[in-house]
């Protein structure tokens, strides 16, 4: 059996910076995911100042594609306005994968299907032990599952369920677009053009909401595409979207029993507004690798539960050089 102090479940940036965090405190830990890395994740891709200044993350020290945006197109039903702001956008398949190797630890592609607690710790699949587990796994995580649901479920009105595909497209607009409440839809539509000609379009919105109403996400996926077409945005390509979901902020009960731990989605930890979740995993992961080190509780109070103010707050923090 391979034991170690902390098993993270799950290799995205939560539990990259967890183990990246850990490992900086010299505590042993090492990465479960089902997936080997590189590995697609439909995503916006959406990265704040606030992420860079987390991570200690220099631009120029990155080797993959970097997007930076001065403003956003808005529309919020029929009003259109610029917003200025400075934002990042990345590609999933190569931003995970890089903060996954940069977090320096082991890394195992392993589908966690047991946990078991015992007086010293969890054992996983009678494979691997830790003193301490944290669940990294995203809105399905298996710590979630096992040990957290029934004591702290998700709220179903918080679920967004979304469709999304990024692909090469030879794009003449470099703005990033947003579209909110169209056609009533409960969520917001968006337009990202990233660096190295690739493009990231999708859309997004409350469950509930649309099954309330009788009206589908596939609707309202088709409705944007025309819309893509009508604008010149996007023509003449085949879409293979893939679908995803996730739960906005919750106010889970419990998110650490004992010395298990949730992190990221598997805490329900995206914004409100704007459905922003590589900084909020990003923080919980910090946030649970100190509690460990320093020995001291596990809270994600510190977390904004909104973007908006992110969007409007003037550029901060290291310089990207």
């Amino acid at each position: 059996m391979i034991q170690t102090d902390v098993i993270i479940v799950g290799g995205g940036p939560a539990g990259s910076a967890c183990a990246w965090r850990l490992r900086q405190n010299n505590v042993n830990c090492l990465i479960l995911d089902q997936h080997s890395f590189p590995r697609f994740k439909p995503c916006a891709g959406w990265i704040t100042p606030e992420v860079l200044q987390d991570l200690d993350f220099r631009i120029s020290d990155y080797p993959h594609g970097f997007t930076t945006f001065t403003s956003f197109q808005v529309t919020i039903r029929k009003f259109k306005f610029r917003l200025p702001t400075h934002q990042h956008a990345i590609r999933r398949y190569e931003f995970d994968d890089w903060l996954l190797h940069r977090a320096g630890v082991p890394i195992h592609e392993h589908t966690v299907k047991s946990i078991a607690q015992g007086e010293d710790g969890y054992v996983i699949d009678g494979e691997y032990f830790g003193k301490f587990l944290v669940g990294a796994g995203g809105t399905h995580c298996p710590v979630y599952r096992t040990l957290f649901k029934t004591v702290s479920p998700m709220v179903k009105e918080s679920l967004v369920v979304a469709q999304e595909e990024e692909f090469l497209y030879p794009y003449t607009d470099p703005r990033c677009q947003l579209w909110f409440l169209e056609n009533g839809l409960p969520g917001y539509a968006w337009y990202v053009p990233k660096a190295n000609g690739y493009v990231n379009v999708g859309i997004g919105g409350k469950a509930e909401q649309l099954k309330a109403k009788g009206d589908t996400l596939k609707n309202h996926w088709n409705l944007l595409v025309e819309k893509l077409d009508r604008l010149g945005l996007v023509r003449g390509h085949t879409y293979k979207p893939s679908g995803h979901s996730y739960y906005q902020r919750q106010n889970l009960p419990e998110i650490r029993r004992d010395n298990a731990f949730i992190v990221g989605d598997a805490a329900g930890l995206a914004t409100l507004d704007m459905g922003e979740g590589i900084g909020p995993a990003i923080r919980s992961g910090l946030l649970a690798a100190e509690a460990i080190v320093r020995n001291t509780d596990y809270s994600v109070a510190s977390i904004p539960k909104y973007s908006l103010p992110s969007l409007l707050r003037p550029r901060f923090g290291r310089s990207s050089s």
